[in-house]
């Protein structure tokens, strides 16, 4: 295969494997019922004039498959994260000892199961959105290559070397997004 067709190859697989990340880092935002510490990674607090995330100012962790614990490094942020757990309007209410913050994650109802579903597949269908739209531009700078020597066949191979890469790499998407499903729906 031609050197620029394998680099176009090379590019395309690095893209989808970033879209593959970026829709599992998505899909974990998605609660499950679980509790997870990685259900924070969206919060910042205001840390000394600047924005810091939750979980460099804080360790983190679960004590039980419902139960969130935080531990600020300084006690005087307890109120600062409390306010920015409650802003970040992610469905948890802080309970605040003085020392640490609790986050008790609630069990979910059938209905808002079903709700997370759909939540799942959208996020699913994005992730499918975003690597076929990298097929089209790996696509197309294939066919940009014809023009500067590349035999029509050689394009046509690197073009079926894209899709083979797309169908491998949406059905990874899928596969991330039934785990999901799987894990929401078990009660």
């Amino acid at each position: 295969m031609n050197e620029l067709i394998s680099l176009e190859l090379e590019d395309c697989k690095e893209n989808m494997g970033k879209a593959i990340s970026h829709t599992e880092s998505e899909l974990t935002k998605i609660r499950a019922g679980k509790a997870s510490p990685a259900m924070l990674d969206g919060i910042s607090i205001d840390y000394y004039d600047s924005m810091t995330p939750l979980s460099q100012v804080s360790n983190i962790n679960t004590t039980d498959a419902r139960t969130i614990v935080i531990q600020p490094w300084e006690k005087n942020l307890i109120s600062t994260i409390e306010k920015a757990i409650v802003d970040s309007n992610i469905g948890l209410n802080p309970q605040n000892d003085g020392a640490i913050i609790r986050l008790a994650v609630p069990p979910l109802t059938e209905e808002r199961r079903r709700d997370l579903v759909k939540k799942v597949k959208e996020e699913a269908e994005k992730g499918r959105v975003a690597i076929r739209n990298i097929r089209k531009d790996a696509n197309e700078s294939i066919k940009k290559l014809k023009g500067e020597g590349i035999s029509e066949d050689e394009t046509k191979v690197g073009e079926g070397e894209v899709q083979k890469l797309t169908d491998s790499f949406i059905a990874k998407v899928d596969q991330l997004a039934e785990l999901k499903e799987k894990d929401i729906m078990t009660v």
